[in-house]
């Protein structure tokens, strides 16, 4: 059998579409043309040896692409959070808050005073408000 073979993009054009596609895609390393030879050799050397490498300036353009999109669908992912609890009734808010100690339904019902049907009611509710699947 053949070892896995490592794939090198190598290119002129270093723009974020073409670099995410080809690392998607599964290359190991991606190589600008105008480089320094020794970056090259490194960089086919470095993927023959089983590692990944960039180009320096590849580099760059990804790590700021996931600073950019990272944070932004963070802050994207946060807000939408927000606004699902905001959409709760205040008892679901007290629900949730007694669900995100760890409580059990029984416990719930104790300290809100209530029949434990009735928690599991509110808790069934507040799961699929939010969108999830479980606790």
């Amino acid at each position: 059998t053949l070892p896995a073979t490592g794939v090198v993009m190598l290119t002129t054009f270093g723009e974020d579409d073409y670099i995410l596609r080809a690392l998607g895609s599964g290359a190991a390393g991606f190589l600008i043309k105008s480089g320094e030879p020794e970056e090259l050799v490194a960089g086919v050397r470095a993927v023959a040896d089983g590692a990944a490498y960039l180009s320096p300036k590849v580099a760059a353009r990804v790590v700021a692409h996931l600073a950019s999109t990272g944070a932004g669908a963070l802050a994207g992912r946060r807000a939408a959070a927000r606004e699902r609890v905001a959409g709760l009734t205040p008892r679901e808010r007290e629900v949730l808050s007694h669900l995100g100690s760890g409580l059990s339904n029984g416990q719930i019902a104790r300290r809100l005073h209530l029949v434990e049907g009735t928690v599991k009611a509110y808790v069934s509710s507040v799961l699929a408000r939010l969108g999830v699947d479980n606790r």
